[in-house]
């Protein structure tokens, strides 16, 4: 182990930490395994995974639309040399272009060592595989390689036979790409999974990484996804495993894949995902080398999709080491549940906590054991304890039940998101063996079905956007930094909730709504037990662990307010779906009772889902609230996705050849509605909860209303960047709490002296009245949730508008002045010190200004990044919808007088020094130190 570096992530704190009262060694240990990966991305459609035996010879036989029945041709005696039996090359259309099945065969080449795996390039469109008449897996897409273990079905001395069932549901199909026979013993030196492969003309990378944003945009790709190259990779990281691990509980958690992993850890597979936005653990207790080297590999394949918008590609999110005592607090296993009693919400004497615990036991003999749990309030004071002796079943599990009680408690809400910690610890014969930290919230909620959404019994209008997870520069690898950095810009507008769209998120996104004070909408990604975007007839609904999973570890954060299942799925208004939902309630209930479920449906009001949720959401149509509240008056209803305004920042005039869209809030696609339309029917009726303007961020790809050269959307109240378009000001006047103007556009229109220019002012003044250059153009009254416009004959100068209240006093004012030239450069950022973990970064804003340090808005200069110190730029941008320069670069044209550097420390001390500089301009620098976090908090394994 090349030693343990100590970083802190604001907010944060982890196991081994000091804790808050009655400190003491603990046995867990968990570790970040984000440091030097080594990566690499494959060309082509191969996955590069095997290098075994080719199986080159088949037999098949079509099904010819009778029954598949297994029994007969998967069995290894059935004769398969007769006339409906044929032969078959590897990469043959069994199927003339038509639908239906075959049966495919092939005897298997001697293996005498275990650990054998058969790899299939590709079947089409899905294949069962049997080997000796067993089945081993069932696996759906095509174009998709997978692995199938066949020890289990081994008969030594052969023969052995495998028996592939493909499906083919349109076009060609058969077994495409090749079938292999290997093993990992006898693949290390040549294959990535082995501990003895050469890795080391890979590149390193330190986690969160997404490699197709390091793509070039390319004309012809799928726009949707952003027009840029999907493909596949591996990662392989060698570490060492502690000595002292061996005989404890050691599992990994991968925070987020994108997608459809395979694990392997020292040559062997430990385990596989298919889901690219779910966390998941492998168990490695019997894999691992312990006192010595361990190679983990990692294959991501991100060359199909489960979306219709950028999805990124890689580990995008943390991975984590973990070793407990065999008998420990289960994963994500400790969850705290708070009732206030009595009529004022808002001041409770006291709060009911349940505390249910799950305790695994991974020994061979049962356990008895003492369960403590301790509650730590905001002020790191211990304000309730309890304890429970039970006795653990040999490799089982057991729920432990809790109930304590807290006075006076300091209740979570928007303004004060004051957080309480529950420390459970496992003790065994007097000793120690195991303790976990779960921080929590006690906080009321309610919906009303006449008066909307109540926090802490107090009504709240849900001012809400809608966010994919993927910003300029990173793409969906974003560090937690810049996950609390985009959370506090959507609080700066007066935006109090999060719709999660249309998947789970970063546990440590949901960390920052917590101390933020930022209500949730945890949406699910896939309806029933599909990977496919969208749920289609048949689909299964028995496992549903990705929505279980999704809910375990989420269920303690106090800023999650619902749970969404799913998002505008074709089978939202049937019944089947209706069955599918309520199987998926039916689950949620297993582990949380606390929250509403809901869904986001654009049709169907009334019929399918709305018969079986428990709150309606609406996507769009803003005119349904009132009819959908009178024909359902028992349901609760919210607007789950609003607006759609298009808009590029900066642009006042549709461009669809460079494809841009005027920022005037008068454009919108067919099924959207403008921000004043989309949200002033939810200001205004009482019994709509509120609404998730689509969307806070403008986001890679689903370009609307153009498609190339836009490679993403113009969806967004801020840009990709991060930069507020003028749209940022009509809800910060609306959802805030503080006076605002705000006059557009801008005042540079050189050329077009004498012409008319629309002038328009965002505000909540009573009275807004325009000057320019000093000369009032006449007062206007503001409507409430509107806007107030002029036609303005353009001269250069100033333009100014001022708000005024009802007593005709100014509250705010706001101008616009036409600039000089670019002279010089500026830099901004928020921050003065990062950790030194290699992931923090600071945004660093910078504006093309003029002599008078005013921001050119018109202005477009390159500019070039000089970054001195223990650090790296992560990536650039500019808000640019139709930019097609690179993400991952040290140089980035402004947009509109703006663009941006993500600066990333490294993992020493020492000072950051970034000089941007641009022909014909002032250069500009500035410093950020590089310091250690606080020390315990989180450990980085090496």
């Amino acid at each position: 182990m090349r030693g343990f570096v100590a970083i802190c992530l604001a907010g944060c704190v982890a196991i081994g930490a000091a804790l808050p009262a009655r400190a003491v060694t603990s046995t867990r240990q968990r570790y970040r395994l984000d440091a030097d990966w080594r990566f690499k991305k494959l060309e082509g459609t191969g996955s590069g995974m095997l290098s075994g035996v080719p199986l080159q010879r088949w037999r098949f036989k079509i099904v010819d639309g009778a029954a598949p029945d297994p029994d007969k041709n998967a069995d290894p005696a059935l004769d398969a040399t007769g006339a409906d039996w044929k032969d078959a090359a590897v990469g043959q259309d069994l199927f003339g272009a038509k639908p239906g099945f075959a049966w495919a065969r092939a005897v298997l080449p001697a293996a005498d060592k275990p650990g054998r795996v058969m790899h299939f390039q590709s079947v089409d469109d899905n294949g069962t595989v049997y080997v000796n008449g067993k089945k081993i897996i069932a696996h759906q897409g095509w174009d998709d390689p997978f692995d199938v273990p066949i020890d289990s079905a081994w008969k030594a001395g052969g023969p052995n036979v495998v028996a592939v069932l493909v499906e083919n549901t349109a076009g060609p199909g058969g077994i495409y790409g090749g079938a292999t026979l290997g093993s990992a013993a006898t693949v290390s030196k040549v294959d990535p999974i082995g501990r003895q492969f050469d890795d080391s003309g890979w590149r390193r990378v330190h986690l969160p990484h997404d490699f197709v944003v390091e793509g070039e945009f390319t004309q012809g790709m799928d726009v949707s996804h952003g027009s840029l190259p999907m493909g596949a990779g591996w990662y392989r990281k060698t570490f060492t495993i502690p000595a002292s691990f061996k005989g404890k509980s050691v599992w990994i958690d991968f925070d987020g894949v994108y997608r459809n992993s395979k694990i392997y850890l020292n040559g062997e597979a430990v385990g596989e995902h298919p889901c690219g936005y779910t966390s998941f653990r492998i168990d490695i207790a019997k894999a691992a080398h312990y006192g010595g080297k361990n190679t983990l590999a990692v294959f991501a394949d991100a060359r199909r999709s489960e979306g219709w918008w950028y999805e990124g590609g890689g580990i995008y999110r943390h991975v984590w080491l973990n070793a407990a005592d065999p008998v420990h607090v289960a994963p994500d296993g400790a969850y705290v549940a708070a009732d206030v009693p009595g009529d004022d919400k808002a001041h409770p004497a006291l709060a009911g906590l349940s505390i249910k615990t799950t305790i695994n036991n991974a020994s061979i003999d049962s356990v008895s054991c003492m369960v403590r749990s301790e509650i730590v309030d905001p002020d790191s004071k211990v304000v309730a304890e309890t304890e429970n002796a039970v006795d653990v079943p040999a490799n089982g599990s057991m729920d432990v039940d809790q109930k304590v009680s807290v006075k006076a408690p300091k209740l979570w809400s928007l303004e004060t998101p004051q957080l309480y910690t529950l420390l459970t610890r496992i003790v065994r014969s007097g000793q120690l063996v195991d303790q976990v930290m779960t921080h929590f919230g006690i906080r009321t909620i309610r919906f009303d079905v006449d008066l909307g959404f109540f926090l802490n019994d107090q009504p709240v209008k849900l001012k809400g956007t809608c966010n994919h997870q993927d910003f300029a520069g990173v793409g969906t690898a974003m560090p937690d930094s810049l996950l609390y950095w985009r959370i506090k810009k959507l609080k700066s507008m007066g935006s109090n909730a999060y719709r999660c769209s249309h998947n789970p998120v970063a546990s440590e996104l949901l960390d920052a709504c917590d101390r933020l004070g930022m209500l949730v909408m945890d949406e699910n990604r896939h309806l029933g037990d599909t990977e496919n975007g969208k749920a289609g007839h048949g689909t299964p609904y028995q496992n549903l662990s990705e929505v279980t999973g999704m809910v375990r570890r989420d269920r303690n954060h106090p800023s999650v307010i619902m749970w969404s299942m799913c998002n505008e799925e074709g089978l939202q208004g049937s019944q089947e779906g209706a069955t599918i939902f309520k199987a998926m309630m039916d689950a949620v209930h297993k582990y949380d009772t606390t929250r509403p479920i809901t869904s986001a449906m654009n049709g169907d009001w009334g019929r399918g889902f709305s018969n079986v949720e428990d709150l309606q959401g609406c996507n769009y149509g803003p005119g349904g609230y009132s009819g959908y509240h009178r024909s359902h008056p028992k349901q609760p209803v919210f607007g789950s996705e609003t607006a759609s305004t298009v808009s590029t920042r900066g642009i006042y005039k549709n461009d669809p050849v460079k494809g841009y869209v005027s920022a005037y809030d008068v454009n919108r696609p067919g099924w959207g509605q403008t921000a004043e339309d989309g949200w002033q029917p939810i200001a205004t009726q009482p019994f709509v909860a509120g609404g998730f303007v689509w969307t806070g961020f403008d986001y890679k790809g689903e370009p609307t209303p153009y498609g190339w050269p836009c490679i993403n959307s113009h969806f967004g109240i801020l840009d990709e960047c991060g930069f507020p378009k003028d749209n940022f000001w009509y809800y910060k006047a609306w959802w805030g709490d503080q006076p605002v103007v705000h006059v557009f556009p801008h005042w540079n229109w050189a050329g077009k002296e004498g012409q008319n220019i629309d002038v328009w002012a965002h505000s909540n003044a009573a009275k807004i009245e325009l000057f320019l250059n000093g000369q009032s153009l006449g007062v206007k009254d503001m409507p409430q949730y509107r806007h107030v416009q002029w036609s303005v004959p353009y001269a250069p100068g100033k333009l100014e508008a001022r708000g005024y209240d009802a007593d005709g006093k100014v509250i705010a004012s706001d101008a616009v002045e036409t600039t000089g030239e670019p002279t010089a450069l500026k830099l901004t950022t928020d921050r003065t010190s990062l950790n030194a973990d290699g992931e923090d970064v600071t945004m660093i804003e910078v504006a093309v200004v003029d002599a008078q340090g005013r921001v050119v808005p018109t202005a477009d200069n390159n500019v070039s990044f000089d970054l001195a110190g223990p650090g790296q730029v992560a990536g650039v941008g500019n808000g640019d919808p139709s930019s097609h320069d690179p993400d991952k670069a040290t140089q980035r044209h402004a947009f509109n007088g703006l663009c941006l550097a993500v600066v990333q420390a490294g993992d020493r001390m020492g000072t950051l020094k970034l000089t941007a500089s641009s022909p014909g301009l002032k250069s500009a620098e500035i410093e950020v130190a590089v310091a250690p976090g606080a020390a315990g908090s989180v450990l980085e394994l090496k």
